[in-house]
């Protein structure tokens, strides 16, 4: 069974029609994830609430055992966890998800029973993402960008749909090699390996994929020379803000296949209403909230 068909937990639901939850994260204003959950839960009878936590926002500045424990003690189903803490928040959790122990980050935290349970929905996200944009691209070699937090959710959702090679590289060397390492040590294969010669690596790619937060409104430029992109290419992204980065732009210029960030921040959404409510939700009333944004 892949990852991707795993149950997604094994702690109970409550039955409360009342749902808190939150995002935390560093300059996350402009996130469409509160949206797309609350409309959903509206949609669904829910008494939905989400809340925004920016740490550098607080008057009191916050820190994440902080955050997270207040949280819990006002009665949170749970929180979101976005950069930077996907992966510092792992050493306040009581358990973790299979995905999540694989790619060594957590973006959503459930709260129940007195326990803290860590999932990444990252993972599935950005799968499904694949599945439903780029269904029938190549996956013989693929250059994978960042080794972060969503790094990691990348690479095992790429080794989970079958890439023949992953090539990672990162501007810290030593996390580029750690996800390698992990990635072949818990698929029991030699799949990924680090690179540096990002040219020569690009030139014999299928697919380029930037796991990184360059091309964010706050953080903008592309996070490899544009000028290895050509025609033979699909290019996924995971930023969403803005929606059309400037590595997609040109990608679409030069006339290769391209994946926006707005599947992966959808599914994952979809995945994480699941855990934090234990109901299904409509990926495309999700979809649909998320590209309001655009019509407005």
């Amino acid at each position: 069974m892949s990852e991707s068909a795993t149950p997604l937990c094994k702690e109970p639901y409550p039955q409360s029609k009342s749902v808190r939850v939150g995002l935390v994260g560093n300059g996350i204003q402009e996130s469409r994830t509160p949206a797309m959950h609350v409309a959903e839960g509206l949609s669904q009878g829910l008494d939905y609430r989400y809340d925004l936590i920016d740490p550098e926002q607080l008057e009191t500045g916050g820190n994440l055992p902080d955050i997270v424990a207040h949280a819990e003690a006002a009665g949170f189903s749970g929180l979101n966890i976005t950069f930077p803490y996907k992966q510092a928040v792992i050493a306040l959790t009581d358990e973790l998800s299979e995905a999540a122990r694989k790619v060594g980050a957590v973006n959503t935290l459930v709260f129940r029973d007195g326990k803290r349970f860590g999932h990444n929905t990252d993972f599935w996200g950005f799968a499904e993402g694949m599945r439903n944009g780029l269904p029938d691209v190549k996956l013989d070699r693929i250059l994978l960008i960042g080794a972060g937090g969503a790094g990691g959710a990348l690479a095992f959702a790429l080794q989970d749909l079958g890439v023949t090679e992953l090539m990672i590289v990162d501007s810290r060397a030593d996390a580029a090699s750690a996800l390698a390492d992990r990635v072949n040590t818990l698929t029991g294969t030699k799949t990924a390996h680090v690179v540096d010669d990002v040219a020569k690596c690009a030139a014999s790619a299928n697919g380029i994929v930037n796991a990184t937060p360059m091309g964010m409104a706050k953080l903008p430029g592309t996070p490899i020379d544009t000028a290895l992109l050509t025609p033979d290419h699909w290019v996924a992204e995971i930023v969403y803000f803005p929606l059309e980065t400037e590595f997609l732009r040109i990608a679409i210029a030069k006339g290769c296949r391209t994946l926006d960030g707005s599947r992966m921040a959808v599914f994952q959404a979809v995945r994480a209403f699941q855990l934090f409510t234990g109901r299904d939700a409509d990926a495309a009333r999700m979809m649909a909230t998320f590209k309001g944004f655009d019509a407005t």
